[in-house]
């Protein structure tokens, strides 16, 4: 029997989608830091990525890092593109749109072939 720190592959991925959403949630947040000159929202985007790390780090023990880090970026990178979109107004063009779909694809793919 796995416990959550010492994760089974089912569990792994779980972890591992948590996070990359928490990557996004750092990675958005940080616009909100000021450069890291705001102390409070800086504290919370530091929190939420030592989250994420440790989660990531968990998922990588029964999962290859190579496909685990693959995952936890893609997730990072499309999440954090659709929420620029969303939330600041960033273009929202047919080749970007298309290469975010490429990318969350790729995320699909990996979980697909993983042994």
């Amino acid at each position: 029997m796995s416990s959550w720190l010492n994760p089974s592959p089912a569990q792994a991925w779980i972890l591992l989608a948590t996070a990359g959403v928490l990557e996004v949630a750092w990675a958005v947040g940080m616009k909100y830091t000021d450069g890291f000159a705001r102390p409070l929202p800086t504290t919370i985007v530091v929190a939420i990525a030592l989250a994420s790390f440790w989660l990531l780090a968990l998922a990588m023990k029964p999962l290859p890092v190579g496909t685990a880090y693959a995952v936890w970026v893609g997730i990072g990178a499309a999440g954090a593109a659709a929420l620029g979109i969303v939330l600041f107004g960033e273009a929202a063009s047919f080749a970007r749109l298309a290469c975010i779909a490429l990318i969350v694809a790729g995320v699909i793919g990996l979980k697909l072939v993983h042994d």
